[in-house]
């Protein structure tokens, strides 16, 4: 048996959070319970911010009550502040994330914040997320591109990633925002946070505009990274990323660790059967 890699599922929130049609809370709710039966340990759901600013996650309170839970599988959501960690507890879910920019053109385009400011609106947070012992995880966006500031210095995801883990936050999922990365910078950048930031609390996050999220998967493979974020049907976008394709479409990347010898634990017809509801959704077929 190969090493083992676990997939994070992220095609309800990451993946349907920009599509233009508004999916219905009983669509999203059918994704969700698809994909409790493949096998992943964590499922990103939800995000609990404005519906004003991303208006696909409004509901997010009634997809958490809808779903049916799976014992082993921890549904998680996005939250900016205390307020969306509030809401997020009301609607029980199990873990939580926070989003911060390695950089500052992109932090005050996505959350009209410094990155400095952001890291400090997360304290209040971690806080009380410690107080109740939710788990949460921390995301770095433009780890190699930003589409205000352009290349983004190693160092500076360093830098945020590190915050990150000081202020409490289990894990780090570096996030290839644009699909910009090239195998060699996405090299240099793990490289860098490596020095600050120990392998085991890293995930990736690679979107697929280029058709090179496969190749950074093998970078940070070969870095140590054991833990990766994927869209079911590669569904997904940014809103303050324009022209980003989706995150690396789940089954091409449990496909790829077949390949390459790992061990994802996933169902694979479960899990293109999930795919199917993925892509009725977005055809507006469920």
């Amino acid at each position: 048996m190969g090493e083992s890699v676990e997939i994070v599922e992220m095609g309800p929130r990451d993946g349907l959070q920009n599509e233009a049609r508004i999916i219905s809370v009983a669509g999203k709710v059918a994704l969700v319970d698809a994909l409790s039966s493949v096998g992943f340990r964590r499922i990103e759901v939800a995000s609990f911010v404005s519906p004003r600013w991303v208006p696909q996650m409004a509901g997010s309170g009634e997809v958490m009550a809808g779903i049916a839970r799976v014992n082993g599988v921890r549904y998680g959501a996005l939250v900016p502040n205390v307020r969306g960690f509030e809401a997020a507890m009301r609607a029980n879910v199990d873990e939580v994330a926070v989003f911060a920019s390695a950089s500052e053109g992109f932090s005050r385009a996505n959350i009209n914040a410094s990155i400095a400011e952001s890291l400090e609106r997360f304290q209040p947070v971690m806080k009380m997320a410690k107080g109740l012992r939710v788990p949460v995880r921390g995301y770095v966006s433009c780890v190699t591109d930003c589409p205000y500031d352009g290349a983004v210095a190693p160092e500076a995801v360093a830098a945020v990633a590190s915050d990150l883990r000081d202020i409490g936050c289990f894990e780090v999922s570096l996030g290839d925002t644009l699909g910009r990365g090239l195998p060699e910078r996405m090299d240099a950048m793990f490289a860098a946070v490596l020095e600050r930031v120990e392998v085991e609390a890293l995930a990736g996050h690679f979107h697929d505009s280029f058709g090179r999220a496969l190749e950074n998967v093998a970078v940070a493979l070969g870095r140590g990274v054991r833990v990766f974020d994927a869209s079911v049907a590669g569904l997904g976008s940014c809103p303050y990323a324009p022209g980003a394709a989706g995150n690396v479409a789940t089954e091409g990347l449990a496909a790829f660790l077949e390949t390459a010898g790992f061990e994802h634990s996933l169902d694979m017809e479960r899990l293109r059967a999930a795919a199917d509801v993925a892509r009725g959704l977005r055809e507006g077929v469920v």
